[in-house]
């Protein structure tokens, strides 16, 4: 198996018009589930291309209410490939990146090299492995990535990590797609509701998850209680507004293959044929390859 490449095919020796999605246990985080290393395999590469940066008005507004002033480290927990950590770090004096994959750590360092970002180290670990001697933070990160992990047992670690007067930051975002509205945009919307029947006539219906089925869609809505029961106070909510974006047919299908549900590995022997088959959508649904879509507004919820 080779995992992280894209190139694992589950049905080995089978035509690809004989593949079928097998059925797998349902996974899920707090219920018994394992880090599965399989569960982006081969995203990595198209992660910081189909997924809509965070705005400069996201960092503006840490930076005017957090301990970011050139000193002190910041914690990024579940840091995929750096999309937060690097806008971060010419902030702290030392920005830790942390994910347990291998893949997505290797373009997050490739991206530190070509944005010349230098204060950031990546550590390969689990979240669930802090504090694994790394330094006490003034600031964490979970940007996308909380719901995962063991959430209880990770709070309670970076809890008992933070310096006297920092905090941790839950950044709740949707980056991979945009929402539906009547606003009038300047490029036809990207189809997703025919993408998301492309993968489902792929996959099937019960969406996927690394080896298993993902046991709920979306991000838990507890956080606050897990929060709290690991001893913080707040939160304290600023609300990032959404923009309008333009997006490529490279982008948008990029960001299919950014999702753990639509990991390129999933598809096996068939991926040729699905990328295919989207590519030719999108450019059906564009004359000029473009598209526009709003974007969700960005939650932090900050937590001392």
């Amino acid at each position: 198996m080779e995992i992280g490449s894209g190139r694992w095919y589950p049905s080995a020796g089978l035509l690809e018009d004989d593949w079928v999605a097998p059925e797998e246990p349902e996974v899920g985080p707090d219920q018994g589930w394992t880090w599965d290393p399989s569960l982006y395999a081969g995203s990595a590469r198209y992660y910081p291309v189909g997924r809509v940066a965070y705005p400069q008005r996201l960092v503006e507004e840490l930076v005017a209410a957090l301990p970011l002033d050139g000193s002190g480290v910041l914690l990024d927990v579940g840091c995929g490939p750096g999309s937060l950590t690097l806008l971060l770090a010419p902030h702290v004096k030392e920005a830790i990146g942390v994910d347990a994959d291998a893949d997505m750590l290797a373009e997050a360092s490739r991206l530190a090299a070509e944005q010349q970002v230098r204060n950031v180290t990546w550590r390969h670990l689990r979240a669930e492995d802090l504090p694994a001697g790394l330094p006490d933070p003034q600031v964490v990160t979970l940007a996308q990535s909380f719901h995962w992990m063991d959430r209880p047992r990770v709070a309670a670690a970076v809890r008992s990590m933070l310096v006297a007067g920092g905090a941790l930051v839950h950044v709740g975002a949707t980056t991979h797609q945009g929402i539906d509205s009547d606003q009038e945009l300047p490029y036809a919307r990207p189809p997703h509701a025919r993408i998301d029947e492309l993968v489902q006539r792929y996959l099937g219906p019960q969406r996927r998850a690394g080896q298993g089925r993902a046991r709920r869609l979306g991000t838990p809505g507890d956080e606050d209680d897990i929060y709290r029961g690991a001893g913080f106070e707040g939160p304290e909510k600023i609300e990032v507004p959404g923009r309008v974006v333009e997006r490529t047919s490279e982008e948008i299908a990029a960001s299919v293959y950014s999702l753990s549900s639509s990991a390129p590995h999933l598809f096996g022997g068939r991926f040729g044929a699905f990328d295919a088959e989207l590519r030719q959508l999108l450019a059906d649904a564009s004359d000029g390859a473009r598209f526009s879509e709003q974007m969700r507004s960005i939650t932090l919820s900050i937590w001392r």
